[in-house]
C-alpha cells in the first residue's frame, strides 16, 4: 500500500523537485565571463547573446564580464570557481576547453569536471591576412620572405589560441623562420596587422571581415570548405594545397559544475530557441559566425573528442604553455 502511495504521488513530486532545484530562476542579473579582451570575436558573440538571452527570459538582466590574462586561463577559472547556481557563466572557445589540456601541464581547472557543458553555440573560419599596404597578395609571395635569411613576425590573439597554433603550423609546413607575437586578445592584434607591424595575422573571419571588405587588410586564405559570397577573391586553404590550415574555433556556454541541471537544460533550450529565428542567424552571419547549437549532452561528447583533437594538433606544434 506504501508503494502504491508513493507511485501515485510520484507525479505530483518531480515538478515540486524542479522548482526546488532553480525556484524562480533568474531573480537576479546572469554574469556570463568572457576570458578575453573585449572587441574580440568570443567577446562579440558573448554580448550578441547577453543582447538576446531576455527574450527567452524576460526580465533577465545578462551582464558580460570580460577576464583575460593567462592563455584564457584566468577567467576561465574564476568561472569554475563561482558558485553552482546559475547566475555565473562562461562563454568561451576551443582554447580554453579543449587546447590549453594539451599546452599546459599543471592546469588551474578541468575543463570537463569543474563545468557543466550548456550549449555550442557558434562557429568561425580563421583566415591568414596580411597588411592591405604589404607586398604579399599570395601565400607563396609572404611564404618566400620567410625563407633563406628571412623571418615573419606574425601575431596571434594569445600564446596557445587557435590563431597561435594554426600560424605556427604555417611556419613549420612551410619550412619558414618566424617569430610569434602573442597579443591579449585579436582586437589590437588586427590594429597592428593593418599598420604593419607584423606580418601575418592568423585571425578569426568575424574579427577581420569588414576590414578585408574595407580593404584595410588583404585576406590570402580562409578556413572554409568553399569560398565565401562575401569574400569571393579569398582562396581556401584547401585550394592553396594547405589543408591543414583549415581549423575551425568554436564556441560554447558552460556553468561551473552541480549547476543545478534544470538551469542547465532551460538555458540549452534557450539557446536553441534564439539560435533557431532568422534575425539571431542574420546577426551571426553578417558578423562572420555560423550558427552551430549543440544541446548540453551532446556538447559535452563533442568537447571531449576536441581534446583528443586538440591534443594531437599541439604535438604538431611543440607548443607549450606555463599555467
Amino acid at each position: 500500500m506504501l508503494r502504491r502511495r508513493a507511485a501515485l504521488a510520484a507525479p505530483f513530486l518531480l515538478p515540486l523537485a524542479a522548482r526546488a532545484q532553480a525556484p524562480d530562476w533568474p531573480q537576479r542579473p546572469i554574469r556570463i565571463i568572457v576570458p578575453y579582451p573585449p572587441g574580440g570575436s568570443t567577446d562579440v558573440l558573448a554580448r550578441a547573446f547577453a543582447a538576446a538571452l531576455p527574450e527567452a527570459f524576460p526580465g533577465a538582466s545578462i551582464v558580460v564580464d570580460n577576464r583575460p590574462g593567462g592563455a584564457a586561463v584566468v577567467g576561465t577559472q574564476a568561472a569554475a570557481q563561482a558558485a553552482p547556481d546559475g547566475y555565473t557563466l562562461c562563454l568561451s572557445t576551443n582554447q580554453t576547453h579543449a587546447a590549453n589540456p594539451a599546452m599546459i601541464a599543471t592546469l588551474a581547472y578541468d575543463p570537463v569536471a569543474d563545468f557543466a557543458a550548456v550549449a555550442r553555440l557558434a562557429t568561425v573560419h580563421h583566415a591568414l591576412v596580411v597588411p592591405a599596404s604589404g607586398p604579399a597578395r599570395s601565400l607563396e609571395e609572404l611564404a618566400s620572405r620567410g625563407r633563406g635569411r628571412g623571418s615573419l613576425a606574425y601575431a596571434s590573439s594569445g600564446a596557445g589560441s587557435a590563431s597561435h597554433v594554426i600560424a605556427e603550423t604555417f611556419i613549420r609546413r612551410f619550412g619558414l623562420n618566424g617569430t610569434h607575437v602573442p597579443y591579449r586578445g585579436g582586437a589590437q592584434a588586427t590594429t597592428d596587422t593593418i599598420a604593419g607591424q607584423v606580418a601575418f595575422f592568423v585571425s578569426t573571419w568575424p574579427q577581420v571581415v569588414s576590414l578585408v571588405r574595407e580593404g584595410r587588410l588583404r585576406a590570402l586564405g580562409i578556413g572554409a570548405p568553399a569560398r565565401l559570397p562575401e569574400a569571393p577573391e579569398v582562396p581556401t586553404f584547401a585550394e592553396l594545397g594547405a589543408p591543414y590550415l583549415a581549423v575551425d574555433a568554436w564556441f560554447g556556454l558552460w556553468a561551473p559544475t552541480r549547476t543545478p541541471a534544470a538551469i542547465v537544460g532551460r538555458l540549452s533550450a534557450a539557446t536553441a530557441t534564439l539560435l533557431a529565428r532568422p534575425p539571431m542567424v542574420e546577426r551571426l552571419q553578417a558578423q562572420g559566425f555560423v550558427a552551430a547549437h549543440l544541446a548540453a549532452t551532446e556538447f559535452a561528447a563533442f568537447q571531449r573528442d576536441e581534446i583528443s583533437r586538440w591534443k594531437e594538433l599541439v604535438e604538431i606544434t611543440g607548443i607549450k604553455l606555463e599555467g
